[in-house]
């Protein structure tokens, strides 16, 4: 009885030491190539940024995997228009940590497609304006702070192609489209109504 109830404490550790010997645990960062989608940006320009975070890839089988992330990541647009003979430039620059949950399957050794939701949660919303070629020659800079106007959560959707070696370095290559609007207030937004959220990012890391 004493060994059978041994067996019985032992066998649950070593699962769990058998299940965390196969999840991963890794590094990333990369580029994002990130827009505002909506009727008053449709002729905005994207913003250029950085991600960087961890990842956890959990296996469920030998073809599937659960890969969650945590990840700073900046988006946003940009924008040039003629004011009275000069360029207004205005940017967007919306700052999130993400959490994007990937379903990953395996097509075949080292190369899945993936597919999830994107939790997004923002720390950083302002907008920077500057304006070149005043009557002086000069050119004009200001910085606002818009955090209240737009949304603290960001919910969206992608998936993309990942390629793994067999030294745990890996690339990425994902695309995320935003559900939820950025705006926070719907009918009297800071720019418009109905702006989602994309982002065409580019990664490189390593699992160990």
């Amino acid at each position: 009885m004493k060994k059978v109830i041994l067996m019985l404490i032992c066998l649950p550790l070593a699962l769990a030491t058998a299940n965390a010997q196969e999840v991963k645990l890794g590094v990333k960062a990369g580029v994002n190539f990130a827009k505002l989608t909506g009727d008053a940006v449709e002729d905005a320009d994207g913003r250029t940024g950085f991600h960087l975070g961890g990842v956890v890839e959990i296996p469920v089988s030998e073809k599937f995997a659960v890969q969650p992330e945590i990840l700073y990541s900046q988006q946003g647009l940009q924008q040039e228009t003629d004011f009275f003979g000069s360029t207004l430039e205005t940017k967007l620059k919306l700052d999130y940590i993400n959490v994007p949950v990937m379903a990953k399957y395996y097509v075949t050794d080292g190369l899945s497609v993936e597919l999830g939701p994107q939790f997004g949660f923002n720390v950083k919303a302002e907008t920077e304006v500057s304006v070149e070629g005043d009557s002086d020659g000069d050119e004009i800079e200001g910085t606002s702070d818009v955090s209240d106007s737009v949304s603290g959560f960001d919910l969206g959707l992608g998936g993309g192609l990942a390629y793994q070696l067999n030294n745990g370095v890996f690339f990425q290559a994902r695309y995320m489209f935003g559900i939820s609007n950025v705006d926070e207030d719907n009918d009297e937004g800071f720019i418009g109504d109905n702006l989602t959220n994309s982002n065409l990012s580019i990664s490189a890391g390593i699992k160990f």
